[in-house]
């Protein structure tokens, strides 16, 4: 048990709904692992009861706190400063509370980033395609395209793909080598035809449809890298068909790992537990799927 007084460091995440988050989960584990003197909770959060909750946090001491859907853009306003990265992305999913001020952070698109590292894959001169353009694929496609030779954004609504690649070209710079297509059979297959990595920032295949799968298996080949952000289930039918034919693949739970580290990191100054992490997130997925 974690011995916690008045002097306990809280940390915590918001959204609506989060009764099934793992970040409580992840960071209490890295809390004990390192011996500090932190806590993690969850608080389910409505829209229409943002401010106050971020009032809240100011008034109660709330040291860290990571920020999911749907408050991810919507928590900018009541923010004091933003970083540089979230500036541009237009997106927070942590805040650091120093001494009072709320400074607004994004770690996601490096989270994928750090993911594809640590699998030992370079994203550096890559053609890289991006399945969806929600607020996932916006923090990763922000981030990789300051690497990869190309990026296409594949979207079943092309005006919200079209608008996310405008975004990227003012940010970083019109020479940005980033377009947007129609997400189809014809356009996909042509897109990772000729591309190196693959990712799928959609919700398909997640549980409770985890039968469910973006890609045709026969558009898959051996010397494509795979990551599916998707981490509930574990290995996604789009992981297993992938791994099937001896694709290399990257699981969620990495990405998840790997900006909830990079949240740890903000917060506490030091270098995020990452095995302990992920032993502890499929320990609790483990246990989940037994009460199931």
């Amino acid at each position: 048990m974690m011995d916690i007084s008045g002097r306990t460091k809280v940390c915590a995440i918001i959204g609506y709904p989060v009764d099934h988050s793992l970040s409580p989960t992840i960071h209490n584990a890295s809390f004990r692992h390192l011996g500090l003197d932190y806590v993690y909770v969850a608080f389910n959060v409505q829209p229409e009861e943002l401010e106050g909750a971020i009032l809240g946090v100011k008034s109660l001491g709330i040291y860290g706190l990571n920020v999911t859907m749907p408050h991810k853009i919507s928590v900018i306003q009541y923010l004091d400063k933003l970083d540089d990265d979230a500036r541009r992305v237009g997106s927070v999913n942590t805040i650091l509370n120093l001494n009072g001020k709320l400074i607004g952070y994004t770690t996601d698109g490096i989270g994928a980033l750090n993911a594809l590292k640590y699998s030992g894959v370079d994203p550096s001169g890559k053609k890289i395609v991006i399945l969806g353009a929600g607020g996932a694929s916006r923090s990763i496609s922000f981030t990789l395209a300051k690497w990869a030779y190309e990026i296409v954004i594949l979207n079943r609504t092309l005006e919200r793909a079209i608008s996310l690649v405008n975004d990227i070209k003012r940010a970083l710079g019109a020479e940005t080598n980033i377009r947007a297509s129609q997400f189809n059979d014809e356009n996909l297959r042509a897109e990772i035809e000729n591309a190196d990595i693959l990712i799928n920032a959609t919700s398909i295949g997640m549980k409770p449809k985890e039968t469910e799968t973006p890609v045709k298996r026969e558009f898959l080949r051996r010397d494509l890298v795979v990551f599916d952000i998707v981490y509930d289930p574990p290995e996604t039918r789009l992981l297993r068909e992938a791994k099937a034919i001896g694709a290399k693949t990257i699981d969620g739970l990495s990405m998840l790992i790997h900006q909830g580290a990079a949240s740890f990191e903000i917060w506490t100054g030091l270098k995020a537990p990452i095995e302990v992490m992920r032993k502890a997130a499929l320990k609790k997925i483990r246990r989940g799927r037994k009460g199931d």
